[in-house]
């Protein structure tokens, strides 16, 4: 999906759902990381994030579209914009648009130690320990049996 494509689904949805025409840009915007769009209150545009598209298809996109359009109606009207306005959350129920997008960011692994984890075992009472840190064996032991410790594999 295009910029030209992403606008004449907006200006459809618009004049379906909400009766009223879409009179600015809509367009997609890689610079949005977290969010599924944004609708800019100075030029009326409205940015959806491509990685939205990517992940969910084109319904979420629908989603996403929707609920920018009930920013872009209301503020148009002069009525309450946000979302913890009592307009926009009618509108959002009546239009069926998600209060919320889906998760778009994916966790990260700062490096390769994050990911390992290290577990040792006493040698006299078999207790298992499980750490993010390697430990130094010489220099703690069992918290139990005040055994000695050894890494296992």
């Amino acid at each position: 999906m295009n910029n030209e494509e992403l606008q004449q689904l907006v200006s459809r949805i618009s004049l379906e759902n909400f009766h009223k025409p879409f009179l600015h840009q809509a367009y997609f915007n890689p610079r949005l990381r977290s969010t599924g769009g944004r609708y800019l209150l100075q030029s009326h545009h409205i940015e959806v994030n491509p990685k939205a598209f990517e992940m969910y298809g084109l319904e979420e996109v629908k989603g996403i579209v929707r609920h920018e359009l009930c920013h872009y109606h209301l503020h148009i009207e002069g009525k309450g914009y946000q979302h913890r306005d009592k307009d926009f959350r009618d509108l959002l129920k009546k239009v069926n648009a998600p209060r919320f997008c889906s998760t778009l960011q994916t966790p990260k692994v700062r490096n390769k130690k994050e990911r390992l984890l290290y577990t040792y075992r006493c040698l006299k009472c078999q207790q298992l320990y499980v750490r993010k840190i390697r430990l130094n064996i010489k220099k703690y032991c069992c918290s139990k049996c005040l055994g000695a410790l050894e890494l296992m594999k």
